[in-house]
């Protein structure tokens, strides 16, 4: 694949193992890799997991798109999260979220990236075969997937779930 050539140590047989998501093939939709997502994700997982403010920065692509829960979007820089946006933007309950993150939760639309949870959060890569970047943080597609779950939780003969 053309997105190895832009990875220093490519994982092939992850990639190959792991390319098929929601949406289709990762490699094809996003221009990067399996790898380079799980990389991503464990950063992110781990980021979220210990309120690490400075690692979860360095996995975001500023300025960042935050949508808050009335759907209002903004772009967020990054001195606005390091001074007092980043517990807005970041809320426990993202965060929790965050810490959850599976590439086989992802899903991926061809040439806009991949997302999680409703677009809760969506990731792209800058460049072919790059390390992909958080590019918005939804917190109204957060609300959703939270109620969309409680509501499979409440019903679950009624979401197609078997307990």
């Amino acid at each position: 694949m053309v997105i190895w050539d832009g990875q220093d140590r490519p994982d092939r047989a992850f990639d190959r193992a792991n390319d098929t998501v929601d949406g289709g093939a990762i490699s094809c939709a996003t221009g990067t890799s399996a790898s380079q997502f799980e990389d991503a994700l464990g950063a992110i997982r781990a980021a979220a997991a210990g309120n690490d403010r400075a690692a979860l920065l360095r996995e975001l692509d500023i300025p960042l798109q935050y949508i808050d829960a009335e759907g209002n979007r903004r772009d967020v820089s990054e001195s606005e999260l390091v001074d007092a946006g980043f517990d807005e933007v970041f809320s426990p309950e993202m965060l929790d979220m965050m810490t959850q993150l599976r590439l086989e939760d992802m899903t991926v639309v061809p040439d806009e990236g991949a997302f999680f949870r409703l677009g809760s959060v969506w990731m792209v890569a800058d460049r072919r075969g790059g390390r992909p970047r958080l590019v918005t943080v939804n917190r109204q597609a957060l609300s959703e997937a939270i109620a969309a779950a409680r509501r499979a939780a409440e019903k679950p003969e009624a979401a197609g779930v078997t307990v």
